[in-house]
């Protein structure tokens, strides 16, 4: 037995033109799954969404295994730095601290002062830490 309609529900219930429509879809798009071709698409269609879903994670892995093992830093989510910051606090990770002079040499800084700016304000943001030891100031990762 047909459900009645409501003067609110009656914008929800499709017109039988409508319907009758909706149902040919259906039944054509049905039809279509029958073929291999289409079925053998919508597999290799998965199966590349699983490969990039997989390099995703591994490059994922990747990074928490070289967290893990202290070999390089990743700044907080919430902090994204230029790439030349970024070689900067993964070369202070490798040696496990370096002077800005160090940073001016690997980096080719004309002077220490462009290096040691950069390296402050990576400490500022909390991703360095400033030791000094006689007169020299090193910079550790956090």
């Amino acid at each position: 037995m047909p459900e009645k309609v409501s003067k609110e529900n009656f914008k929800n219930v499709p017109s039988p033109y409508l319907q009758k429509e909706i149902e040919d879809e259906l039944r054509e798009n049905l039809e279509k799954f029958k073929d291999p071709v289409v079925l053998a698409t919508i597999a290799y269609k998965l199966l590349e969404e699983r490969e990039n879903t997989n390099r995703i994670l591994k490059n994922v892995l990747a990074r928490l295994e070289k967290l893990e093992a202290g070999k390089g830093h990743v700044p907080p989510q919430d902090t994204f730095l230029p790439e030349i910051d970024q070689k900067i606090v993964d070369f202070i990770a490798e040696s496990g601290g370096s002077t800005a002079r160090d940073v001016q040499t690997k980096f080719g800084y004309r002077g220490s002062n462009a290096a040691s700016s950069r390296m402050n304000r990576l400490a500022k943001q909390g991703i360095l830490e400033k030791k000094q030891v006689g007169k020299k100031m090193f910079f550790l990762l956090r």
